[in-house]
């Protein structure tokens, strides 16, 4: 199968329980939602260069690079035709550590019979994105420990929604649950504050590191 990638490079994976650990990246082209904050907005057409490459291209691109940990992002992976064909091929290679992040309006537990299947950070789109409406809820009762759900929070709005569906779902203690807020529209210490004064524990507040590092804007990072 072929795939539209956007760009592919190594990193610090800048968000999530490998916050801080070398990947390697692969951004695929095009994406099903328009979010209000979306900062990949340039990679959701087929507009930008784009490289096309079939799963034994990538997995050769991966394993020339020497890191273990890969991250599929976007754009949306989940929305590529024959994207089960790369996820099979990763997967069979128990060296790599696989995760992907799908923006939660795909339905993830289709892909949870590969062996040696890829995690998921499944984003719930809270009201501010504007894409609430597109979530595919059934998401949120299958992600376990291999799993993430990440809220990015725009206010205090958004706050509330998130502890409904952490609450409405029982995630604390089944999944990975990260809040992060979406940047230049919240404060962090809004954040942390709403975490102690509603006891949410197994909760984790992050920032993107590489929008702290870099500048926010750049690619490749």
């Amino acid at each position: 199968m072929n795939f539209n990638i956007a760009e592919k490079f190594i990193s610090i994976n800048g968000e999530g329980v490998l916050a801080g650990q070398l990947a390697v990246f692969i951004r695929f082209c095009g994406c099903n939602l328009e979010c209000s904050y979306c900062d990949t907005r340039w990679a959701n057409t087929m507009k930008p260069p784009v490289e096309v490459l079939d799963e034994h291209q990538i997995y050769r691109y991966i394993k020339e690079t020497g890191i273990k940990n890969v991250t599929l992002t976007g754009g949306e992976p989940l929305i590529q035709e024959g994207i089960s064909v790369l996820l099979e091929k990763l997967s069979s290679d128990k060296s790599l550590r696989v995760e992907i992040e799908t923006n939660g309006s795909i339905p993830v537990v289709q892909f949870f019979s590969i062996e040696n299947r890829p995690s998921f950070t499944i984003d719930y789109k809270l009201p501010g994105s504007g894409m609430e409406h597109e979530m595919y809820m059934l998401n949120f009762r299958h992600a376990d420990m291999n799993d993430t759900v990440k809220f990015v929070v725009s206010d205090e709005a958004d706050l509330a929604k998130a502890k409904q569906v952490i609450e409405k779902f029982e995630l604390q203690g089944r999944t990975n649950i990260y809040i992060s807020p979406v940047f230049g529209k919240i404060q962090p210490e809004a954040l942390v504050d709403f975490l102690k004064e509603n006891k949410l524990n197994n909760v984790n507040m992050q920032l993107q590191l590489h929008k702290i590092i870099w500048d926010p804007d750049k690619k490749g990072v």
